[in-house]
């Protein structure tokens, strides 16, 4: 897969969906948030990029129902096995494996989100461009798109790129095997990718070591914006953290909420 083709060097990491849901299992503020806002306008909800499910059911859970859309089949197996073992009274989840750049359903909603960085794996200009033609093929007319990415940590992305940094073991929620983790890190300053290696291996089975890469396009405040601006969207709302703070210097994430100019 080419370096301008959605999720270059990423898909390793989704391969164990297992595995995925154990690493992010803490991760709990996006779902609250991305829920809140999807109950607010009580309204069904296309997700870009939906993974696990891990979102999704947080919007499902209040009786709404969510259109899921994700490249990975190992990703998308697993959401449904969540979704299914949910109470009668939740929302109905449809799922589709399909690239947020070219993915076509015959039909729009009033809120579309794309949660967790996914944003991140779309690594040029051309990506962008065609994943903002989506999103407005599936807004209505009044529709709102809200999505997430880092936001730039210099002192991050200037790690030293032949340092391994060791990081706490783990058990495997599948195998019951403690692992020995680590990662290093490598950022190439002219495409602006970020490419976070993960390696890790059974304790006593070294012939098991894994080594999962993620790949992340860093977008920067200012070239967001003028991104989303000379794509055709007006921002609404631009916070710092999935508390609704204002977005500053400091703040770990761009949550956007945008729609289209209007004329």
């Amino acid at each position: 897969m080419s370096q301008d083709s959605y999720l270059f060097g990423t898909f390793s990491h989704y391969e164990d969906a297992i595995y995925y849901d154990h690493a992010y299992k803490r991760r709990r503020s996006d779902t609250q948030f991305y829920g809140e806002l999807a109950a607010e306008h009580g309204t069904p909800v296309l997700e870009l990029g939906v993974g696990t499910g891990r979102v999704a059911l947080s919007i499902l859970r209040r009786g709404l129902d969510v259109v899921g859309v994700d490249p990975s089949a190992p990703m998308l197996e697993r959401a449904r096995e969540k979704a299914d073992r949910l109470p009668q009274s939740s929302g109905r989840l449809e799922l589709i494996r399909g690239d947020l750049r070219s993915v076509q359903i015959p039909r729009t909603f009033d809120r579309i989100i794309s949660p967790f960085n996914v944003w991140m794996h779309l690594y040029t200009r051309e990506d962008f461009e065609r994943a903002c033609q989506t999103v407005k093929r599936h807004l209505s007319p009044d529709g709102i798109f809200i999505f997430d990415v880092l936001n730039p940590d210099p002192a991050a992305l200037a790690r030293n790129p032949q340092k391994v940094y060791r990081g706490r073991s783990f058990k495997h929620p599948k195998t019951g095997d403690t692992h020995d983790y680590a990662e290093s890190f490598r950022y190439g300053a002219i495409d602006q990718v970020q490419q976070i290696f993960m390696f890790s291996q059974p304790q006593g089975k070294p012939e098991q070591a894994v080594t999962m890469e993620v790949a992340h396009r860093q977008y920067f405040p200012q070239e967001m914006d003028a991104l989303l601006h000379y794509n055709g969207f007006e921002i609404l709302e631009k916070w710092g953290s999935f508390e609704r703070e204002p977005f500053d210097s400091d703040s770990e994430s761009q949550i956007l909420m945008v729609r289209p100019l209007r004329e």
